[in-house]
């Protein structure tokens, strides 16, 4: 079945590209906090400020441990306490999103780090590789993991992603 989705996600990907649509992969370490939160929001803000179907929206992780996993539930917790619904399931980075994925943001230095490892691999990439952070209006260049924090600190990464996604979104419509 992940084969399958796989080959949709690519067949998609070129329908999108040929008919001049962006497209976003968020990225974290294990795509249950940080990345699926701030899938979430930018869908949020694509929709809200008409444009949803001008993107491709997805998260994603550097590492296989999550595959398949809910986000965490102090992360859905704040984004419903922010009226906002996420059925994410993670998933690993696959060589693919580097050819199909204008833009692949990423929460970290080490996220940064193996992200541009991965596209050194894949002949011809096109995929931009920043942090989200980048576009924060505040300058803080990092989004801290909050796995093993509180429902604070999944408040503060919905705040930096809020502050992040909107500046992007504004820098690329």
């Amino acid at each position: 079945m992940l084969a399958t989705t796989r080959a949709s996600l690519r067949t998609l990907n070129s329908i999108m590209a040929a008919s001049g649509t962006k497209s976003v992969l968020f990225v974290c370490l294990g795509n249950i906090c940080r990345s699926p939160i701030a899938e979430a929001v930018f869908r949020k803000m694509a929709t809200d400020a008409g444009v949803v179907d001008k993107w491709l929206i997805d998260s994603g992780a550097t590492s296989d441990w999550n595959i398949g996993c809910s986000p965490d539930g102090r992360g859905v917790a704040c984004l419903k306490g922010h009226g906002i619904e996420s059925s994410h399931r993670a998933r690993q980075v696959t060589k693919d999103d580097f050819m199909s994925f204008e833009f692949i943001l990423c929460m970290d230095e080490s996220n940064l780090s193996e992200l541009n490892r991965k596209a050194n691999l894949v002949k011809n990439h096109k995929a931009k590789i920043e942090l989200l952070g980048s576009y924060d209006p505040q300058k803080q260049l990092i989004i801290k993991d909050p796995y093993y924090g509180s429902d604070a600190d999944f408040e503060k990464v919905y705040e930096q992603c809020q502050r992040c996604c909107k500046a992007f979104l504004e820098v690329n419509f």
